[in-house]
Formats: C-alpha cells, structure tokens, sequence
C-alpha cells in the first residue's frame, strides 16, 4: 500500500474523530453546565495523532429566581458523586431534592457536602447562600427558623490537570480529589448554561466534512495510481 493511501486513510481517521467530538458538543448546546471538547488534527505525514482537550471557559449565566439553581461565580467546581461512586466536578447548578432528601443535581448525580452526598430532612423552604451553605425552614416551623443542614462541596481543582471521563464529569488523574475551598463562590437563583458556540461548532462541522471529503479524493487517487503502475509492469 503507497503511503500517500496510508496517509488518507490516517488522517480520514482522525477527521472522523473530531467530527464526532463536534457532533457532541452539537448535541449539548442546550446543557447546563457542559464544557464543550476541542478537537485537534494534525498531518499524518507529518506524525501527528488527533487530540481533544477540554474547554473549560464560562458559559453564560442565565436568571431562574429559584432558590435551588446555582452558578459558580467565577472559577471552581461543584462536586459530586459519579455513578461509579467516584468524586467528579461539574458546573451544573440544576438542583433538585428527589422523595429521599437526596440533593441531587440536573441527571440525578448525588451532591456533595462536608460528609459526602447531602440529604434534607422535610422542608417548607430551602436557602443556597454564597459559600454553599444550605439552610431550611424546618417542616412546621415558624417562618423565621433557619437551620442550617449541611455545606455544598465547592472546589478548585487544577484545570491543567482535569481530564473529561466517559460519565461526562471532569476528573483528576486517578480518581484524586480536590480539597473543599472557602475562595468559591455562587450564586443562588441563577444557571450557567453551555459554553458550546453553536455557529462556531457548525462552521467546524461543513470544514470537517470537506476535509474528509479531501482524504477520501486522495485515497481513491492513491488507488487508480497503484492501479496504472500494475499494469505498467505487466507489459513489461
């Protein structure tokens, strides 16, 4: 096989690669909290392997006035309880309390206090103040009794190091967790919505599939070339 073949068929690899990684932060544009994933490609012939890091930037802050929604102001991370029962980081304020008290967030992942997931006794309301702490009115209680239950785990993990895992949370290498910090800070009543660019990730889609287009061209040139030159040495 001719290396300019194998040199298509390698780059048409990683071009599918990154179609598939454009095609999922298409699908998340609409997510809270989701940190869209950057594609590299290089030239095979130069010995390049496509990559993806993860874009870590803000997505924009929309107002909801209720009490359970949170947006990190600023850097930091809200920790929770992946489904593998390891501790992952999320920018995802969507918070709800299911029939068990459980504090989960927006796909029911379990939240993170000062002594792991956070459960809450019967409420009348609920509170989220700047630091995370969590207060309630107690269930027939009078309207001026605030207990406070637990503390929201936020975090500053080093986003050098954070790797995007299959669950779709950030994790640092081998399952290590970052320590809770008192510098983060939210904001109740509000969402941090999807940092996907939804026009960016289209324009990157039709480039992609050009590009692809290209390497499929080159493979079926490489293909009609070896198919000339065995013909050329037959007559020989």
């Amino acid at each position: 096989m001719s290396q300019l073949l194998l040199n298509a068929v390698e780059n048409a690899k990683q071009i599918m690669h990154a179609q598939a990684i454009n095609a999922n932060n298409l699908a998340n544009v609409s997510t809270d909290g989701f940190k869209a994933e950057l594609a590299h490609v290089a030239a095979a012939s130069a010995g390049g392997k496509a990559y993806s890091v993860p874009d870590l930037s803000e997505g924009v802050v929309r107002t909801t006035g209720r009490n359970l929604d949170i947006a990190v102001n600023g850097e930091g991370w809200i920790a929770v309880l992946g489904n593998d029962g390891t501790e992952g980081y999320s920018r995802r304020g969507d918070l709800h309390v299911d029939s068990f008290g459980q504090l989960l967030d927006g796909v029911g992942r379990p939240v993170l206090g000062n002594n792991g997931p956070i459960a809450l006794p019967p409420f009348s309301s609920v509170e989220v103040g700047a630091d995370g702490t969590i207060s309630i009115q107690p269930l027939g209680s009078a309207a001026n009794t605030l207990a406070v239950v637990d503390r929201i785990k936020l975090a500053e993990p080093d986003e050098q190091l954070m790797e995007r895992s299959a669950d779709g949370l950030m994790r640092l290498p081998q399952n290590e967790t970052a320590p809770a910090s008192a510098n983060v800070r939210v904001t109740s009543g509000n969402i941090e919505g999807s940092n996907v660019n939804a026009v960016g990730e289209m324009v990157k889609m039709i480039d992609l599939a050009r590009r692809f287009e290209g390497q499929v061209k080159l493979m079926q040139t490489a293909q009609e070339n070896q198919q000339a030159l065995a013909k050329l040495m037959s007559l020989r």
